[in-house]
């Protein structure tokens, strides 16, 4: 057990995920189910994301095709301390699309009994695939093809980036891309996101750029910070102006997982303050608040003419 683990008690990096409730897919994918699918399941409620574009909660596969990350952002709610290595040879595309819906199904198999079970037959059928469950996928070679892979089996994607591999953000087309983007300026994104490269930055405003050319629906997720990122509105609205996308998620840090051991739990902004934070935001780039959620503490910004956002 090196440091790190010791300091984070991290038994060691396999146990701890299965302690977590992830399950593995192939030789380096994994899945897990989120709150919301269980909640689904039952008829209790729905992730955000469904009454922003319609994804049924239910039938939504939250999964990575790898745990590496090339950050270590304080907000994650992940054990960012233990590095993943690579593997010695990485699964297709093929393989992770059947190896991650063979995981899924084992996963929900105990929510059969919920009382719902039409809604759990459906589970076991899901129609959309969440990429950005751990790690950052576009650290994957073959994210283009996976991409494809689950459309082919009917399945659309989200594909959830930190923006730092700007190749791959060009070469994939999912369903609709999110980017995430932690802080409004160079200095502020090298304290949260602890980068492993100087260069990320440069990186982050290519891929924004990028986004800017996608024909595809494009989303930029901001996590703010109370105390840390959640500053000049003005500065978010420069960089979000260079991708132009679909839309804006402004959303508040949740004190979770490991992120307790880096954040005081007053790092979490109320749903009033992410609400006025975003007013801001809208305001100096045109946008306008289209929707919110404020159990998630999520608000939701779009142009003006954008008539319909639900898939």
């Amino acid at each position: 057990m090196n440091y790190k683990e010791q300091i984070f008690n991290i038994p060691d990096f396999e146990t701890l995920l299965k302690k977590q409730g992830y399950r593995s897919a192939g030789n380096h994918s994994a899945v897990k189910t989120c709150l919301w699918l269980g909640r689904s399941v039952k008829g209790e409620g729905s992730c955000y994301k469904s009454k922003f574009y319609g994804i049924n909660s239910h039938q939504c596969m939250q999964m990575t095709p790898t745990m590496m990350c090339n950050q270590k952002c304080l907000h994650c709610w992940r054990p960012v301390e233990v590095d993943v290595r690579p593997p010695e040879k990485w699964d297709s595309p093929v393989e992770i699309v059947g190896s991650a819906i063979k995981s899924h199904k084992k996963l929900i198999s105990g929510f059969g009994d919920s009382g719902k079970r039409e809604l759990w037959m459906q589970a076991n059928q899901p129609k959309h695939a969440a990429i950005s469950l751990a790690g950052e996928p576009t650290l994957y070679p073959y994210l283009p093809e996976l991409v494809d892979e689950f459309s082919r089996n009917g399945i659309t994607t989200f594909v959830v980036t930190n923006g730092t591999n700007p190749e791959m953000v060009e070469r994939i087309n999912p369903t609709q891309l999110y980017m995430s983007l932690d802080a409004p300026d160079r200095e502020t994104y090298n304290s949260v996101c602890s980068p492993r490269s100087s260069d990320y930055w440069e990186n982050i405003k290519m891929s924004l750029e990028i986004l800017g050319r996608k024909t595809e629906r494009t989303a930029v997720r901001v996590t703010l910070i109370k105390g840390v990122n959640m500053f000049d509105p003005a500065g978010y609205a420069r960089l979000l102006e260079m991708a132009d996308p679909d839309f804006v998620e402004l959303k508040a840090y949740m004190h979770l997982g490991f992120s307790r051991r880096r954040l005081p739990r007053d790092a979490m902004p109320s749903h009033d303050e992410v609400f006025s934070f975003a007013h801001k935001v809208a305001n100096e780039m045109g946008y306008e608040i289209i929707d919110d959620v404020e159990t998630s503490r999520v608000v939701l910004l779009s142009k003006s003419e954008q008539e319909s956002y639900l898939f």
